[in-house]
């Protein structure tokens, strides 16, 4: 029976190889171009010196757009819900998923990927966010949750503690921006946008018991806690750097590995870049741990996926799905790992291997460890997200900047605004 079930595992494999090079001899040149949107992660970065090689497979040139965050999401929606269908391969996250699902822009990952690139050893909690009804959608090449990375010399010069809860990190951050030690006590994202300040300012609005809709499913984050969380989050802006109402995470992450700040919660991908000697001035001076209690940890994911409009035809279906695949695969995390490109690990494999255990400290995996039970995704999974949460990110940003000064007036505008958009779904 096992060996009948082997040579049946066996044959299947060998029929998908066969496939697959059926494949490359009927489209190879059928796709003179292949156009993806790209974001400035490594994990794309990194695909510069190496795309001649897809390129030689498939006798095609792939010409990768580079965007901003906010950028390559506002191409990318309006490339798909117009149907001009300009790019094969849409950069996807957890805020716009939902809405390019619901809306049929995208094919399954199953549909098109081949099978060699085993999409079963991408990480778990990324598949998960990356991931509807049950269906995967995109195929993630960086993505996580939240750790506190924390100014080991500082916390000892003060003698304090790494903090472990809420309550600890507000005073551990004061006392460490009062101190004469050259560093903020604090930095996080300011700037308007549902994957900017609305992201960092979740947690915070989780911790205080916030939800985002009620019984009703009508919005509910101008609430008690919606408020609270803003509050605290605008308090600790007085022990960041000038000008952190405008910040991005780059802005924020930056001014940690440059030495200008003692604390910092951010996606746990950042935390390699502060073992960088060749852009930290802080290596070697970084603890790691969960986020303090009560905050939860941001479940989020970013990879690509193939548009059902930009890729209509056959060929272009399976250019693109063997881009998707090439481009995320076990091999190419590792050629990363090769590199000392230790941020953007999207496998189980990656994050388990001895190369990448060479490149960060033990006490980085340990947190990535522990933060795993308390993450999730906390934003609203709905198709309508990014207009309520781009909405929500400007109120905050003009709370931030002092442009408002009533929290409450400021976040019943955003919910009245966030209803016209869930009505619209009914």
């Amino acid at each position: 029976m096992h060996r009948k079930t082997f040579l049946l595992g066996t044959a299947l494999c060998a029929l998908a190889a066969q496939a697959q090079a059926q494949d490359e001899m009927t489209c190879k040149g059928e796709v003179p171009t292949l156009n993806v949107i790209g974001q400035g992660m490594p994990a794309v970065t990194a695909l510069d010196d190496k795309l001649s090689e897809f390129n030689d497979k498939w006798d095609t040139e792939v010409r990768i757009t580079m965007l901003g965050e906010n950028e390559r999401r506002a191409k990318a929606r309006l490339d798909a819900s117009t149907g001009a269908g300009a790019y094969q391969v849409l950069y996807i996250d957890e805020a716009n998923l939902a809405e390019y699902v619901s809306a049929g822009w995208v094919y399954p990952l199953d549909e098109i990927v081949p099978e060699s690139y085993d999409l079963g050893d991408f990480r778990t909690d990324l598949s998960n966010v990356a991931t509807v009804d049950g269906v995967q959608y995109f195929a993630p090449f960086v993505g996580g949750g939240d750790v506190m990375m924390y100014r080991t010399d500082l916390l000892e010069q003060a003698g304090i503690e790494p903090p472990t809860t809420l309550d600890e990190m507000v005073a551990a951050i004061k006392t460490l921006d009062e101190a004469d030690n050259g560093a903020h006590g604090w930095s996080a994202r300011g700037q308007r946008g549902s994957g900017m300040n609305v992201w960092r300012w979740t947690p915070f609005f989780r911790a205080k018991g916030g939800e985002w809709l009620d019984e009703g499913d009508m919005p509910a984050f101008n609430g008690e806690a919606g408020v609270a969380a803003t509050e605290l989050y605008t308090e600790l802006m007085d022990y960041a750097p000038p000008g952190i109402a405008t910040f991005n995470w780059s802005d924020s992450v930056e001014a940690f590995r440059g030495g200008q700040v003692a604390i910092l919660i951010e996606s746990d991908v950042f935390g390699p870049w502060m073992e960088d000697p060749e852009k930290s001035s802080i290596v070697g001076k970084v603890g790691y741990a969960p986020p303090p209690d009560p905050l939860p940890s941001a479940g989020w994911a970013h990879g690509w996926a193939v548009s059902k409009v930009g890729a209509s035809d056959d060929c272009a279906k399976i250019v693109a799905g063997d881009f998707v695949g090439w481009a995320t695969s076990k091999e190419m995390e590792q050629r990363r790992l090769e590199a000392g490109i230790a941020s953007d690990i999207g496998r189980t494999s990656t994050l388990q291997s001895d190369s990448f255990k060479e490149l960060v400290p033990q006490d980085y995996i340990d947190a990535l460890l522990e933060t795993g039970p308390k993450t999730d995704l906390l934003i609203m999974a709905s198709p309508v997200w990014p207009e309520i949460g781009d909405t929500l990110g400007l109120t905050l940003e003009e709370i931030f900047s002092g442009t408002r000064d009533d929290v409450q007036a400021a976040l019943d505008e955003a919910a009245f605004f966030a209803e016209d958009s869930l009505m619209r779904l009914k």
